[in-house]
């Protein structure tokens, strides 16, 4: 790795040189990305709305054991109020006044109210059991459907980053290395330069008198500048670093 006095030692050429093979790692580090895609933000978002399913279906089986749990509470409910009205209809047959025998009766009405009543839950807990049960069997379709599909992404996606992993690491080494013989100053410049262009590239030559980057008419002498070697020209236009077309990294 170059010390600080190299990198200040470094002509103008050498800095050239430097930064347009820098451009070309990155740009190559660029078209391997590309080449995953979306497939990086679709499997996180694929992976995101799984879970979600998930969540989904351990609610809806909350929802359907309270479903089971009151249909069943209010059949007890029922059977000991039946019974209860068969205790009442027996202490009928020996009560001792008109009284006593009216009481039983309202309690008798009261009870078969209530059954009425546990009979219209269980009607509304049976029918929200029911659209309970068939929404678990969707979500389940659609977590197997949904979990296939993310699979397939995933070994997508591992595939290429297993083709790729290799020529990854060697063109991040490079580029590490590229960056260590540039200066702070103008690395900062590149960087800038290749986050606003659309293209990424911060580095490019002069092709039929005209800027790489924006096709922007060069001037003769300005051409004659940059051929020399002697400073860093920037295209007036779009701001990107110009260099030789017989530039060789």
């Amino acid at each position: 790795m170059a010390t600080k006095k190299e990198e200040k030692e470094l002509s103008v050429e050498a800095r050239l040189k430097a930064l347009y093979e820098l451009q070309a790692v990155s740009s190559k580090i660029d078209e391997l990305r590309i080449l995953a895609g979306e497939l990086p933000q679709e499997v996180k978002d694929m992976s995101d709305e799984v879970e979600g399913l998930k969540t989904r279906l351990q609610n809806i089986e909350n929802d359907i054991k309270e479903c089971e749990t009151q249909i069943s509470d209010h059949r007890v409910r029922i059977e000991n109020a039946n019974a209860a009205i068969a205790r009442y209809k027996e202490q009928q047959d020996n009560v001792r006044n008109n009284r006593e025998y009216d009481n039983l009766t309202k309690e008798i009405e009261y009870q078969q109210l209530d059954i009425e009543l546990c009979q219209k839950k269980i009607k509304k807990f049976t029918d929200d059991l029911e659209a309970r049960q068939n929404e678990k069997t969707k979500t389940v379709s659609e977590i197997e459907e949904k979990t296939v599909d993310l699979n397939q992404k995933k070994e997508d996606l591992n595939q290429i980053l297993d083709e790729t992993k290799s020529e990854m690491e060697t063109l991040m080494v490079r580029s590490t290395e590229l960056e260590s013989h540039i200066d702070e100053r103008l690395l900062a410049a590149f960087h800038r330069i290749r986050k606003n262009a659309h293209n990424g590239l911060a580095v490019v030559k002069i092709e039929r008198d005209s800027c790489g980057g924006c096709h922007s008419k060069i001037p003769a002498q300005r051409q004659l500048d940059i051929r020399q070697h002697k400073k860093i020209i920037v295209c007036e236009f779009c701001g990107r670093i110009l260099v030789d077309p017989e530039m060789e990294a």
